[in-house]
């Protein structure tokens, strides 16, 4: 379980940074702007979880590796997007970002259960995971953050949705990977939806 939950939250930092370098490019950043933009929007989410669980040492300190991937990465992804505006469409980064918004909440509703948090607790701790990164991206970039705009399709919704599926699901006596592997493609398919038919609060 560990390890699957580690190959996740690697996934999940790899697709958060991709959407932070696109957005950093978008805005003008140069590539400490651009780096500083992945960081944030990779680890945000999963900072605060590890604050909020008292999980220590931080999971990017104790996996320093994920900095040399998002290095990598973003140098590699700001080349590519020079030369070819189809890395950084619309559809492209949604569904990016989609597939980042289910990898967090299914990262962050596992590592609180296995902390033995309430469920509740453990439910708002996967959305704040798949969540919070974005959030600070849009503060950096200086833009209203889109989870707070009634213009925007659902979204921290998706995520809640997805990690109480989880949590059921592992209520159930389902196995932890394959439970997982269901929180993902809830959420995935729910954000999809939603953007796909603008599914937006009522209020």
């Amino acid at each position: 379980m560990r390890s699957f939950l580690s190959i996740i939250e690697i996934l999940a930092v790899l697709a958060f940074a991709y959407s932070g370098v696109v957005e950093a490019r978008r805005h003008g950043f140069d590539f400490v702007g651009v780096l500083t933009i992945a960081f944030v929007t990779a680890f945000g989410g999963g900072t605060l979880r590890d604050v909020l669980l008292n999980r220590h040492p931080l999971y990017w300190i104790e996996h320093w590796q994920f900095l040399v991937y998002i290095f990598a990465l973003s140098a590699c992804a700001a080349l590519l997007l020079r030369f070819n505006q189809d890395f950084s469409s619309r559809r492209t980064l949604m569904l990016i970002d989609a597939l980042g918004l289910g990898l967090f909440t299914a990262s962050g509703v596992g590592i609180a259960l296995e902390m033995n948090a309430p469920l509740l607790p453990a439910a708002l701790v996967g959305v704040m995971t798949a969540t919070f990164g974005g959030v600070l991206r849009d503060v950096l970039c200086s833009q209203k953050p889109r989870l707070f705009q009634p213009t925007e399709p659902i979204y921290a919704i998706c995520a809640f949705v997805g990690a109480w599926i989880y949590i059921l699901l592992d209520r159930l006596g389902f196995l932890p990977e394959l439970a997982l592997l269901i929180c993902i493609a809830v959420t995935f398919l729910l954000r999809v939806l939603a953007v796909r038919f603008n599914f937006k609060l009522p209020f």
